[in-house]
């Protein structure tokens, strides 16, 4: 490649790892296999009642409204809680703060990212396409909510979890077997809670200081420790209570097991003052977390009725 065309690639190369560390595209991992895996469990559902089930477009839709649905929310997270990063040497680093991306940038990709979200869901279907708005609500209003309610974690874990419960409608078409996602989405809801609070712990006396709510926060290491066990105990209820639920077999039941390990090897890993492995509790086991339960569904459902795609 020439002098010529070597520079503007590796500006658009540096331009891309920018958009993609401000939105932590990697973290997609965290909440995109839970709703392929809702995704599939619909799936079976559907067949089972002679429904058409699975496409390979929906797919593809179901792919892009998460990834739009969470990139909005990443990028409204940011924008609103640019000055709060400045400020808190852990996050001064970031895209804004540093202007690497100007904030009318971030205000574009974030607009663009709802719109394409909600054109994804309304080709989805009309239930869909009616509940992306009020979606949208909850993943944005998460951002804001730290500014005066400690619950911003159990809020969290509220949107990430309505991407099963959205999986589950757009393939079903409607709400008929709603009671197998709603143990996803409690177990979800938990997991992710559970693993911000640790996360939180990193800005306890920070978000103390400037007047931000967190449990870490309000009831401090050890407090938040106990709330965030409590919280992954309940998700790894919410995942058996959906194994006896849904019928589900051996290979979703050593998926259980393997999640159930994991979640006591992270909590093994943050002690009061030693907060070192924090981010690998955070970042290596929640993401094996996922896939472990995406691997595991996928093996279930494929072994009772391999699934085909139109």
């Amino acid at each position: 490649m020439s002098e010529s065309l070597a520079a503007p690639a590796a500006s658009l190369l540096g331009q891309a790892r920018a958009f993609a560390s401000l939105v932590r595209l990697s973290h997609t991992i965290f909440g995109l296999p839970f709703a392929l895996a809702a995704t599939l469990l619909a799936h079976r559902f559907a067949v089972a009642h002679d429904a058409p089930g699975l496409t390979a477009g929906r797919i593809f839709a179901i792919v892009t409204a998460f990834a739009c649905a969470r990139t909005a929310a990443m990028g409204f997270n940011r924008i609103v809680d640019r000055h709060f990063d400045a400020a808190n040497p852990r996050t001064a680093m970031r895209e804004l703060p540093r202007g690497v991306i100007a904030v009318k940038t971030a205000w574009v990709l974030t607009i663009a990212s709802a719109l394409v979200f909600v054109g994804a869901a309304a080709w989805l279907g009309r239930l869909p396409a009616i509940l992306a708005v009020p979606t949208l609500a909850v993943l944005l209003g998460y951002s804001l909510f730290k500014r005066f309610s400690w619950s911003s974690h159990l809020v969290l874990g509220l949107a990430l979890a309505l991407a099963p419960g959205g999986a589950w409608v757009a393939v079903t078409g409607g709400f008929e077997g709603m009671s197998v996602p709603l143990f996803l989405m409690v177990a979800v809801a938990t997991w992710v809670a559970g693993f911000d609070v640790l996360y939180a712990l990193q800005d306890e006396a920070f978000d103390r200081a400037h007047g931000l709510h967190s449990i870490p926060a309000h009831f401090g290491t050890r407090g938040a420790l106990v709330i965030s066990a409590a919280l992954h105990v309940a998700s790894v209820a919410a995942l058996v209570g959906l194994h006896l639920h849904a019928d589900l077999g051996a290979a979703h039941a050593v998926g259980v097991a393997a999640i159930t390990l994991l979640l006591v090897a992270e909590h093994a890993m943050v002690r009061p003052g030693d907060l070192s492995k924090l981010g690998r509790a955070f970042f290596d086991i929640n993401g094996w977390v996922s896939l472990a339960y995406l691997a595991a569904t996928a093996t279930d459902v494929w072994l009772r009725a391999p699934p085909s795609l139109d």
